[in-house]
C-alpha cells in the first residue's frame, strides 16, 4: 500500500510542521486541498495544543499532522550552563530585560499526553525517538506515526520501532535539523544521497525534506525512492503562515536580489543545529559558534528568546531566527491555494 494510500492523500505535498510559523488555518488549509497540512507544536503548551486540534478537526475533515520535539525531562528541565558573557552583554547594551523561566522548555510527556487524550490522524516526531510503546500506544488509538531523520541509522531506529513513515531531511532543509546521532551532524548529507542511503538500509516508506520548492522537485524524490515531498520555506510567504511581516519581507526580499539569499547552519540561536537566512548576529558572533562554547538546546533557545522578542517587536530582521531552506529565493507572495496549485501542477 502506499503511504498516499495510508495517510489518505490526494497529492504527495506535506507541510511542514514549522513551530512557530505553522497555524491552524494553514495546516487545514493543505488537508482540505489533499496535502497532509501539519502544525509544528513542540513550543505549544498542553492547553493550547488541545484548543489548537479542535480548531483543526472543526476546520477539516481530511487527515492532518501534529509534530512534536521529543526532549528527556533532564533536557527540559534543566539550566546547567551559564548565560554567554557576549550575550548578556548585548542585552545589556541594548537595554533588553531577561529573566530566564523556571525551565528551559516545556514537557514533552504533557505534550504527548494530548495526543493520547486527542487523537490526532497522524503524529510526527523530531529531534529524538519514542519507544516502541508509545509508538504502538498511538496506533492503537488511530495515529499513524512518523519519525525524522537525518542519517540512514536515525530512520533505521524508527523502523525498528514499527514507525508508520519516516521523514529523511536533507543538509539543503530550513530550521531544525531533526536527527539526533552524532553521525548526522558530522557528515550532513544532501537530500538525494540521504535517501539513496536509507533506502540501501531499510524499506520504511519515506517522506523527503529539504530545498523542495516546484513540482520538478517533487517529481525528482520520487525517482530517487521517497513517496511524499515535505515543503516548509515556500509555505513561509503564504497567506495562512504565521511568521511576522519583517520576516516574511526577508525571505521575499531574498527571492528579489534585495537581500542575500545566503542561508547557513548555526547553532547561536537556540544551541542546535538550524538552517536560516544570513543576518547581523550570525555574523556579529560566528566566532562563538562552536559547539564547546555554546549552552546546549533547549538552554540557549530561552536565553536568545528575549532578543528574539525584541528585535521582532522593533521590526529588526537582523536580530531575529530567520528559519528558510536552500530553496529560499524561489519563495513567492502567494495564497496557500496559489502554491499549492503550482505543486501539483507539474505532477
Amino acid at each position: 500500500m502506499s503511504l498516499l494510500d495510508t495517510l489518505n492523500l490526494t497529492y504527495p505535498v506535506v507541510q511542514a510542521p514549522m513551530a512557530g510559523a505553522t497555524t491552524p488555518e494553514l495546516a487545514a488549509t493543505v488537508s482540505n486541498f489533499g496535502g497532509l497540512g501539519s502544525l509544528g507544536s513542540g513550543m505549544t503548551a498542553p492547553d493550547v495544543l488541545t484548543s489548537q486540534i479542535d480548531t483543526i478537526k472543526s476546520l477539516t475533515d481530511r487527515p492532518f499532522m501534529i509534530n512534536l520535539m521529543v526532549l528527556s525531562e533532564q533536557d527540559s528541565t534543566t539550566f546547567n550552563t551559564a548565560m554567554p558573557a557576549w550575550l548578556s552583554q548585548y542585552y545589556q547594551d541594548n537595554n533588553i530585560e531577561f529573566a530566564l523561566p523556571e525551565r528551559p522548555a516545556l514537557s514533552f510527556l504533557d505534550q504527548l499526553q494530548v495526543l493520547y487524550d486527542n487523537p490526532v490522524p497522524v503524529a510526527s516526531f523530531t529531534f529524538g525517538i519514542i519507544s516502541a510503546e508509545q509508538v504502538q500506544h498511538l496506533q492503537g488509538l488511530g495515529t499513524r506515526v512518523i519519525g525524522t531523520a537525518n542519517h540512514p541509522l536515525e530512520a533505521k531506529a524508527w523502523a525498528d520501532i514499527g514507525a508508520d513513515a519516516v521523514c529523511v531531511q536533507g543538509v539543503e532543509a530550513g530550521g531544525h535539523r531533526g536527527g539526533w546521532l552524532p553521525q548526522s551532524e558530522s557528515d550532513p548529507l544532501g537530500l538525494l544521497t540521504l535517501i539513496g542511503q536509507t533506502r540501501a538500509c531499510t524499506d520504511i516508506p519515506l517522506i523527503a525534506a529539504g530545498g523542495i520548492m516546484t513540482g520538478q522537485a517533487i517529481k525528482a524524490i520520487q525517482a530517487a525512492g521517497a513517496e511524499l515531498a515535505q515543503i516548509g520555506t515556500a509555505f513561509l510567504t503564504t497567506d495562512t503562515c504565521g511568521i511576522n511581516d519583517i520576516y516574511k519581507q526577508a525571505l521575499l526580499d531574498a527571492s528579489h536580489s534585495k537581500r542575500s539569499a545566503e542561508t547557513r547552519l548555526t547553532r547561536l540561536f537556540s544551541g542546535k543545529l538550524a538552517r536560516g537566512l544570513l543576518n547581523d548576529y550570525l555574523r556579529d558572533f560566528s566566532t562563538f559558534e562552536s559547539a564547546n562554547e555554546l549552552p546546549p538546546y533547549p538552554q540557549l533557545n530561552a536565553m536568545t528568546k528575549f532578543m528574539r522578542a525584541n528585535a521582532s517587536q522593533n521590526k529588526d530582521a537582523e536580530h531575529q531566527s530567520l528559519w528558510a531552506g536552500q530553496g529560499v529565493a524561489l519563495v513567492k507572495q502567494e495564497s496557500t491555494l496559489e502554491l499549492l496549485e503550482r505543486l501539483v501542477k507539474a505532477l
